[in-house]
């Protein structure tokens, strides 16, 4: 369950932290389920619920819906049965605090929403792209020391998304000789994990498995 946890939070950054206008469907935030219909549109509350208290994901609350999942019965009924499948309290509280410290990073810089295309090209890459790839792994690199001075308070900000099982040490040859450090959100977030990861003043970065760190360069 905790690499669960660790899963959402990576996949909602990769909207929290893009370009342009980023949208959560409601729940998003908390481990939200609909114990796995494939077609919730009419399902009524029972399988659509979302629950504010944090104590409910809505997993496991029955076979869904007979006219698009009957099919699917014999797969699913054992996984809604299974109750280590279903987060405790705790661990919709996990996730949620974790979206909520995404939210601040992104709302913290607005090198994370560029606003046109002109600065996109001019201040967005993304080092070690292409063939030879880590495999789960994208490195985000935002550089405010070309084109407008975007963020006063930033020279720079490295993302690494890592959805792989193990750490990873990418190189960022644009960051060579600056002082990134992990951003003050994550470093005092509610996540101890990430604050395992660091960056180095040869453009390295580290990062654990299944883990989403932004780095700062000010």
């Amino acid at each position: 369950m905790a690499d669960r946890v660790r899963m959402q939070t990576l996949s909602l950054s990769t909207t929290a932290l893009g370009q342009g206008i980023p949208f959560w469907h409601a729940g998003g935030d908390a481990l939200r389920s609909k114990s796995l219909d494939r077609n919730s549109y009419d399902s009524g509350d029972w399988f659509n619920i979302l629950d504010h208290t944090g104590t409910d994901n809505g997993f496991g609350r029955g076979l869904p819906p007979r006219a698009d999942n009957e099919d699917k019965y014999a797969v699913v009924q054992p996984l809604l049965a299974d109750s280590a499948l279903k987060p405790t309290a705790d661990d919709i509280g996990a996730a949620r605090s974790r979206a909520e410290e995404l939210l601040t990073m992104r709302q913290g810089s607005p090198l994370f929403s560029l606003g046109t295309a002109e600065l996109v090209q001019q201040k967005l890459s993304f080092p070690g792209a292409g063939p030879d790839q880590a495999p789960g792994v994208v490195v985000m690199h935002l550089d405010d020391t070309v084109g407008p001075d975007v963020d006063p308070e930033r020279r720079g900000i490295v993302v690494v998304f890592n959805a792989s099982d193990e750490a990873t040490v990418q190189q960022v040859p644009a960051a060579v000789g600056q002082s990134y450090a992990l951003s003050a959100t994550q470093a005092g977030g509610s996540d101890d994990v990430v604050r395992q990861a660091a960056a180095g003043s040869d453009g390295s970065f580290s990062v654990p498995a299944r883990t989403v760190a932004v780095f700062e360069a000010r």
